[in-house]
């Protein structure tokens, strides 16, 4: 353990990564300010919990209609290319949800801002797969993860600093600087690593079909563990705020504090959580990672005031931050080579998939029952993805070569 900081170091000097990682940071910081004001933010058209869900929902929903055509347009197109066509959709999102006159525009906003998301991810997500082998994977991803969560812990106390200060639209004009920002450091530094093919083929069209037909059992078992496992990871962005504000009544400030602090203990974990992917094991980092994060958010109904309930998001901070980069260096080791895209763009459907439905499950909870019931939910779903990791998916490390962890995986 005390050579993780060597590791860190030597993955930094590397002249390929290094353009991933910065812009990678800068777009967890605008995502990081984002995040904790937006049910602040949809809730200022005065609308339910349940429209609230839905309007946040646009952006994961954005991203999982968008997940399976950035693994084709990879194909045919380099992963720097992808890349700026999803950052580009970014900033325009946040331009547009910062002049939104309606909450419908504002969920057209957020619907456009996550298509750019989700070209930006499996395009990354391609790049760091093709550049490190198995057993220096986890360190790299997640080291890529801990990238995000740094950008996590900065960006909600400047987006709450400045939403306190100049209203709650005002950070998405920040978010907009970060995404130029991204945008300048991905043409100035991405080297392209390979050219793709030119021109129609007919293999275009059947390398999804062909994909979801292989590997059927295979995404079925691993696939409703990321299904839940990204629900509770993004659940925990919307009942945080919610509870903080509407149950406990804080402010913007109070709320960017509590969701900072979690993220930096987050950010703490993704060296050990690399390591241990790496020397342990996959599955080492992931099921107890979710144990943690369900634990946390079952303990948010049971909070009484700002203390208590910093101290349950920290448990939450470092569940999460333990399997940093857990799901896209599982993707990577399961993905076959030969439509390795395609599958990390369905990989990355599913786990929107559960990230999109928990916003939603949040909000028709809440509005049925209970914030706290809706947490109890969520955390629900965190058990079950600790649960599928531990007894259904089998250990992706070096136990067996990609074919064969298929296989097993698929029962057969």
């Amino acid at each position: 353990m005390t050579a993780l900081p060597a590791q860190a170091l030597g993955f930094l000097r590397n002249p390929v990564v290094i353009p991933i990682y910065l812009p990678t940071l800068f777009f967890g910081m605008a995502l990081g300010m984002i995040r904790p004001i937006l049910p602040l933010y949809v809730a200022d058209f005065d609308v339910s919990y349940a429209l609230i869900g839905l309007v946040i929902g646009a952006e994961a929903l954005g991203a999982m209609l968008a997940d399976v055509p950035a693994g084709v347009l990879l194909r045919r197109y380099s992963e720097k290319q992808v890349m700026l066509a999803g950052q580009t959709l970014v900033l325009s999102g946040m331009l547009l949800l910062f002049m939104a006159p309606t909450v419908w525009m504002a969920f057209m906003s957020l619907f456009m801002f996550g298509i750019g998301r989700a070209l930006f991810n499996v395009s990354r997500h391609m790049f760091l797969s093709e550049q490190f082998p198995r057993d220096k994977r986890g360190r790299a991803i997640a080291m890529f993860g801990g990238m995000v969560r740094m950008g996590y812990a900065i960006g909600p106390v400047i987006g709450g600093f400045v939403a306190a200060r100049m209203g709650l639209r005002a950070p998405f004009l920040l978010v907009c600087a970060f995404a130029l920002l991204g945008i300048v450091l991905v043409v100035l530094l991405l080297r392209e690593t390979r050219r793709r093919k030119t021109g129609r083929s007919q293999e275009d069209g059947l390398a999804v079909v062909e994909t979801l037909r292989e590997n059927r059992p295979l995404l079925a078992r691993a696939g409703s563990g990321v299904l839940f496992g990204q629900a509770i990871r993004a659940g925990r962005s919307v009942i945080v705020p919610l509870y903080a504000a509407d149950v406990l009544g804080l402010g913007p400030e109070a709320i960017g504090i509590i969701v900072s602090v979690s993220w930096m203990l987050d950010m703490l974990m993704f060296l050990p959580a690399g390591w241990v992917m790496d020397k342990r094991g996959r599955k080492h980092a992931i099921v107890p990672s979710f144990f943690l994060m369900a634990s946390g958010v079952a303990l948010i109904p049971l909070t009484q005031g700002f203390e208590g309930l910093l101290l349950a998001t920290a448990l939450i901070g470092l569940g999460n931050g333990f399997s940093s980069g857990s799901m896209m260096t599982l993707g990577s080791d399961l993905a076959p080579s030969r439509t390795r895209s395609e599958f990390l763009g369905v990989w990355r459907l599913i786990g929107d998939c559960g990230a999109t439905a928990a916003p939603f499950v949040i909000g028709f909870v809440a509005q049925q029952l209970a914030l706290q019931s809706a947490a109890v939910a969520i955390s629900g779903m965190g058990l079950a993805a600790a649960g599928i990791f531990a007894f259904l998916v089998p250990e992706t490390l070096r136990s067996l070569p990609p074919e064969q962890v298929r296989a097993a995986a698929s029962g057969s």
